[in-house]
């Protein structure tokens, strides 16, 4: 039997740390996508745009608008098509291949001859209901645990091994891979130095959000409320301009002994105890999400709190507040109409509130 020479690897990727190397010029024209971002292989159907690394996946992908399905199923009888010659082989292995060509692993177990589709159905068989003693175990001294799978083998020696911090002169092994991640964002987090203000930050994101800063063109949130020209580049910062300049509502108060520091929004209260307790961390704790309509109007849950702590203390024999009224529905309304167009007919809405139907 002639043997083919092993394929030599000529095309190598050029980008620096990077070494991965191909046989073929198109397969690193692919490879050099992930790098640049940039694929050139567009779709010219109206409508869709999509863009793609190579020549096969974008030809792949135009049969989705053209409805072809050139690869028929060659079983007697079978008029199934398909897009890919992939998806064809795994239709006739699931469909139309004899049960007994699936089932090639047998117990030889005396008494049980139980088949099985893969060779790792019958080693779990076997440890599992024939009390056979798995192939592979643990070498470290003491241990006695034994697995069918080299795979869960290796991934148990973990246990003793640690996860050791790849850090240059660091000598700390974490017990599992999550204190692992822990120990080199508290103790290595590298340092992101912005390229045109040298400021620094820790984290990626917030190093992508500074960037915006020195943006040639900004997107900016400009206050709905009438006669305020004020704009902010954040939706927080909006919000907390409208509940405390607007509003005056600065219910969440620093309860630090000599602070009484107020503010408009918890986040700011949280990041405010900071400086009375540097070793805090900040509150991470989920909260519902709500739509940028009910964020801009003002409204909260908490500002309901406050009125009704307010109400309680005023006297028990006292009734419930009233709904809100017409007026303030169609104040409510009206800020959130910033975000469609016409705006509201106050006074023809106000009206159809207040007129009282008739049976």
């Amino acid at each position: 039997m002639e043997v083919k020479p092993a394929s030599h690897k000529r095309f190598i990727c050029s980008f620096t740390g990077c070494s991965a190397a191909y046989n073929k010029q198109w397969k690193l024209d692919a490879h050099l996508c992930k790098h640049t971002g940039v694929k050139p292989h567009t779709c010219e159907h109206d409508g869709c745009g999509k863009s793609f690394c190579s020549l096969y996946h974008l030809t792949r992908h135009q049969l989705t608008h053209t409805g072809l399905q050139p690869f028929r199923c060659t079983v007697d009888g079978c008029t199934q098509a398909f897009t890919t010659n992939s998806n064809r082989a795994r239709h006739i292995s699931r469909v139309h291949t004899n049960e007994q060509e699936h089932r090639k692993y047998v117990c030889k177990v005396d008494g049980c001859g139980l088949e099985f589709k893969k060779n790792k159905q019958l080693k779990s068989h076997m440890c599992e209901q024939h009390t056979q003693l798995p192939s592979y175990q643990c070498t470290y001294e003491g241990c006695q645990m034994r697995f069918t799978f080299p795979s869960k083998l290796k991934r148990h020696e973990k246990v003793h091994r640690g996860y050791p911090c790849k850090e240059e002169g660091c000598t700390f092994t974490a017990k599992t891979w999550t204190d692992n991640v822990k120990h080199r964002k508290e103790q290595h987090r590298p340092s992101l130095r912005c390229e045109q203000c040298s400021k620094v930050f820790r984290d990626s994101w917030f190093l992508q959000q500074h960037q915006h800063v020195h943006c040639e063109e900004r997107v900016v949130l400009i206050c709905p409320r009438e006669d305020c020209k004020r704009s902010f580049t954040t939706l927080f910062n909006l919000q907390s301009h409208i509940k405390s300049f607007h509003e005056e509502l600065r219910p969440f108060a620093c309860t630090h002994q000599g602070c009484g520091k107020t503010f408009s929004m918890k986040q700011s209260l949280q990041r405010h105890t900071v400086v009375h307790d540097p070793e805090r961390k900040k509150l991470k704790t989920p909260r519902p999400k709500r739509s940028l309509a009910s964020r801009l109007s003002g409204y909260s849950q908490s500002k309901r709190a406050t009125c009704k702590k307010s109400q309680s203390l005023g006297g028990s024999g006292q009734k419930k507040t009233n709904p809100p009224g017409p007026v303030e529905l169609v104040s409510l309304l009206q800020d959130t109409s910033l975000l469609c167009s016409p705006a509201v007919d106050t006074q023809g809405l106000t009206n159809a509130l207040t007129t009282p139907l008739s049976v």
